[in-house]
């Protein structure tokens, strides 16, 4: 049975607040629950996170129902701005995520080091249990706002890879990040040494003017493939389909199990990369398109997906990453029970 899917043209954008009342996704959210919603609240000089005003409208909602929203997010393997609580609030502040813009708290869901975690029994095929943030755990209710845009690992990232990936503790983000380490191509160093300096692990060094790599300390977040201007570093799937999206899936199970949630991703300054890069290259590559809403994730991200490509003229995704098959995620979780990659698209 197909899901229903609710759009929004970004041209009627200052209209989010009447599109979600009439979308009707929030009917899990009751008096007193803790809402934990779900966002990426940008690294520092990153020009594409869903900004605060948008935000607030769903916090509004919430708020209207007597509920106790906060907005949430968890800390980063790699040693950025986001990588511990003390300064991922700063950062968060920064970008405008304060209760006088938003209309409620921040609270990093895995504590002060990004180790406060529960683990979650799911049984599948890579992970027996999840390490899930602990105060997505205790929440309630859930709500995702997802930025859709190209992603570096799985082409794209959207709902799925908010929840997957989003949630899950540090230990958790290294246990997914596991087989993504990348190969290099020494023939292609010039030296310049930006892949080094960008390496929060500190796993690159150079030798002899080439870059070399310590793979024990290695954890496939990604940051020398994207600051590599000779594409040196490469990322080789050692399975089909890759195992990092299966991954993610499995987490997202963990996440959602025993929880109501709903979906809401943006369609809106679509990049090659993801809101973790800060970089001149991660400029929108296309049109904005708009707002997708919905009580089903994997719906919401099937329709967003080919909402894109449509926008674009061909696929969009497949353009950035030929490489890379995005859609084995949408696959997985339909796979998993955790929704419908069949959908009914209603425009407001």
């Amino acid at each position: 049975m197909a899901s229903r899917v609710y759009f929004l043209s970004w041209k009627r954008r200052n209209e989010l607040y009447n599109f979600l009342k009439s979308a009707m996704i929030f009917n899990h959210v009751e008096a007193r629950n803790f809402i934990a919603i779900k966002v990426h609240f940008g690294e520092e000089g990153n020009k594409g996170y869903i900004k605060p005003e948008y935000i607030s409208q769903v916090v509004k909602i919430t708020r209207e129902k007597n509920a106790y929203p906060f907005l949430t997010d968890a800390s980063t393997i790699y040693v950025g701005k986001r990588s511990d609580a003390y300064h991922h609030l700063l950062i968060a502040n920064k970008h405008g995520f304060t209760i006088e813009k938003c209309g409620c708290p921040v609270i990093i869901a895995d504590g002060l080091i990004g180790n406060t975690e529960e683990n979650i029994e799911v049984n599948l095929k890579h992970f027996k249990t999840v390490a899930i943030a602990r105060e997505i755990y205790n929440a309630d209710r859930l709500i995702f706002i997802s930025h859709f845009k190209g992603h570096e690992i799985t082409g794209f990232g959207g709902t799925l890879k908010n929840i997957g990936m989003g949630c899950g503790s540090k230990a958790g983000k290294y246990a997914m990040h596991h087989l993504s380490k990348p190969t290099i191509d020494q023939k292609l160093c010039m030296g310049c040494g930006a892949c080094v300096k960008h390496c929060y692990q500190e796993a690159l060094s150079l030798a002899n003017k080439k870059v070399v790599m310590d793979t024990e300390k290695c954890v496939g977040c990604g940051q020398c493939i994207v600051n590599c201007l000779f594409k040196v570093f490469e990322l080789k799937w050692n399975e089909d389909p890759p195992a990092v999206q299966e991954k993610i899936i499995e987490y997202a199970v963990g996440v959602l199990k025993d929880k109501k949630s709903a979906y809401i991703n943006f369609l809106n300054h679509i990049s090659k990369y993801c809101d973790c890069f800060s970089l001149a290259q991660n400029e929108s590559l296309m049109d904005d398109v708009g707002i997708v809403a919905g009580i089903d994730p994997v719906a919401v991200d099937q329709a967003s997906y080919d909402l894109v490509n449509k926008a674009f003229g061909k696929n969009f995704f497949k353009g950035i990453y030929p490489e890379i098959d995005s859609t084995t995620q949408l696959k997985y979780a339909e796979e998993l029970g955790l929704g419908t990659r069949d959908y009914e698209l209603i425009k407001y």
